[in-house]
């Protein structure tokens, strides 16, 4: 179960289902499978940032850093008609649902690919992202450092994080990164981080 969604090709046995994202502009219904991110239910975090976050920019790149079954990333895309929306994830069944749930949304300004397979030269005008905590502190550095500094001159990134899984301690280091980090929302055990682009190198 939990693990096995770090996998690109997850061994669990399908298990097919179907879960409603319902927030107050939209409602999507979002098949998902076994050996994905949250496969009963839309993640609690993935809820709170979608409702707390500002309305992503009208047009330009816009990513959702792992995205799973692809709740934020067709939520940016609803929200953001003009602007083209890139999910990308190492798990290549989710991004199979991904795929189907965006058709299925008549959604046609977001894509999805493997993480490795991005466009080395996009820049993004923001980034959502519930990021994947339990695979390490430095593998989880490493993906943000991958991607943060793929923000445009001015861009923001909103990622959600659990108290209790290191959301201060993550504020602290991404502001030592030379990205400069504030709360902006804090409900149920989750913490909303806004995180600007960086503007020079490491301070420490």
């Amino acid at each position: 179960m939990g693990d096995h969604y770090f996998a690109e090709r997850p061994d669990a046995a399908s298990h097919r289902r179907t879960v409603d994202l319902v927030l107050p502009d939209l409602h999507l219904r979002l098949a998902t499978d076994s050996g994905m991110f949250s496969p009963e239910r839309v993640d609690p975090g993935t809820r709170v940032l979608l409702e707390t976050v500002p309305d992503p920019p009208a047009t330009g790149d816009l990513l959702d850093l792992g995205c799973g079954y692809g709740p934020i990333a067709l939520t940016m895309a609803k929200r953001s008609p003009q602007a083209r929306v890139l999910g990308v994830d190492v798990n290549q069944r989710a991004l199979d649902a991904a795929e189907s749930n965006a058709k299925a949304a008549g959604l046609d300004n977001v894509r999805f690919c493997l993480a490795g397979s991005a466009d080395p030269a996009l820049r993004f005008a923001a980034i959502w992202s519930n990021p994947p905590i339990r695979i390490g502190k430095a593998a989880l550095h490493d993906l943000l450092l991958s991607w943060l500094p793929r923000l445009t001159p001015g861009g923001l990134a909103h990622l959600v994080v659990q108290k209790h899984l290191g959301s201060d301690s993550l504020q602290r280091w991404l502001d030592g990164q030379g990205f400069p980090t504030e709360r902006i929302a804090s409900r149920s055990a989750y913490r909303v981080l806004r995180v600007a682009s960086r503007t020079e190198g490491p301070t420490r």
